[in-house]
């Protein structure tokens, strides 16, 4: 009886069922008997619908590792992002009827910053009204206490007047002061990249990590010049130097939050820049941090929000760009331990 019911259970025959492969006839040769689906279907009838209930569960649950599984607020954030870059991507191509304006030295705003800002703000608050904002254009502070959107409507303003098709929305959302999720959307590419506390890195839905380069002579680097504070010229170029004679290329596009999601992404390796802004790194870093890259300030602490500097690349090669980036700190030290030997 034991044997009969082995073999029954390899064609997936049980008492009363037709054979799955072949229905015209319940009995078939030892060969046929053999075939892999048939021993999957016969132990598939003996166990039930039980066992195909979790396997259908743990399928889902791999997939949710490669798919985008945001919190409600991000999902907002996302709506948000796609529904006001419709009409950014309309005052882009009638760019001619825009005034823009100095908010500072070399730093320009535009009408559409001010109009994207607004109608991004009044969308989240309409969902979240007790959350805090800090802006590009209309300000505000980072709370320690409670939730906070860090926005920029344009990153990369500059571009985007001068008709250059490289520009982003960049949101994020902070938690008692610290960054837990954010979004770089590039509208003219459709782009939505987007990173979140524990839940991973995406771009439109898949998931991204960054590149697995080791060394910087093999790496793509992304860096921005200091353009405000002119009087740190001197201080970049010598790291602008070190890393270039160092590295395959060096890549300079205008919109730092992009940059970061690029290196998220994997196409470039490194990125490094100073006199950035809350909103201008915010987004970014947690995409960064989520695909498994590392991102710090000049000195390699986590204080890139507030110092406006920022270090991201892959582990190795943020080790190898760090021992580059030249600061006032290295500098005095350089110095004195030369004043010493003197």
């Amino acid at each position: 009886m034991k044997n009969r019911l082995f073999s029954r259970v390899k064609t997936g025959l049980l008492p009363g069922k037709i054979h799955p492969i072949f229905p015209q006839r319940e009995n078939v040769t030892a060969l046929q008997r053999q075939t892999p689906l048939g021993w999957v279907y016969g132990l598939s009838r003996l166990w039930g619908a039980t066992m195909l209930k979790l396997a259908l569960i743990g399928f889902s649950l791999l997939l949710l590792g490669y798919f985008m599984n945001l919190s409600p607020q991000m999902h907002i954030a996302v709506r948000t992002a796609r529904s006001v870059s419709k009409r950014l991507t309309d005052r882009f191509e009638n760019r001619h009827e825009l005034s823009p304006n100095k908010k500072g030295h070399n730093d320009l705003v535009s009408d559409a910053d001010v109009e994207t800002e607004e109608e991004i703000i009044r969308q989240l608050k309409g969902s979240y009204p007790s959350y805090k904002v800090l802006a590009e254009e209309s300000g505000g502070s980072l709370p320690k206490r409670g939730f906070c959107w860090i926005i920029d409507p344009i990153d990369g303003t500059t571009n985007f007047i001068h008709g250059i098709p490289h520009f982003s929305i960049s949101i994020a959302l902070a938690e008692n002061g610290k960054v837990i999720g954010g979004l770089v959307f590039d509208p003219m590419r459709n782009e939505m990249f987007v990173g979140e506390n524990g839940r991973g890195a995406f771009l439109n839905d898949y998931r991204i990590r960054t590149s697995k380069s080791q060394s910087l002579k093999d790496s793509l680097i992304a860096t921005g010049f200091p353009h405000r504070e002119k009087a740190d010229l001197e201080s970049y170029l010598k790291t602008f130097s070190s890393i270039f004679k160092e590295c395959r290329g060096i890549r300079r596009q205008g919109s730092a939050a992009l940059d970061l999601a690029y290196v998220a992404a994997g196409r470039y390796d490194g990125f490094w820049e100073s006199g950035l802004s809350r909103w201008d790194i915010a987004a970014g870093a947690i995409i960064v941090s989520e695909a498994g890259g590392f991102i710090t300030d000049f000195k390699g602490g986590s204080g890139f929000l507030n110092s406006g500097e920022v270090v991201a690349a892959t582990p190795a090669v943020h080790t190898q760009m760090m021992e580059k980036i030249s600061t006032k700190e290295k500098r005095e030290k350089k110095i004195t331990l030369k004043l010493k030997k003197d």
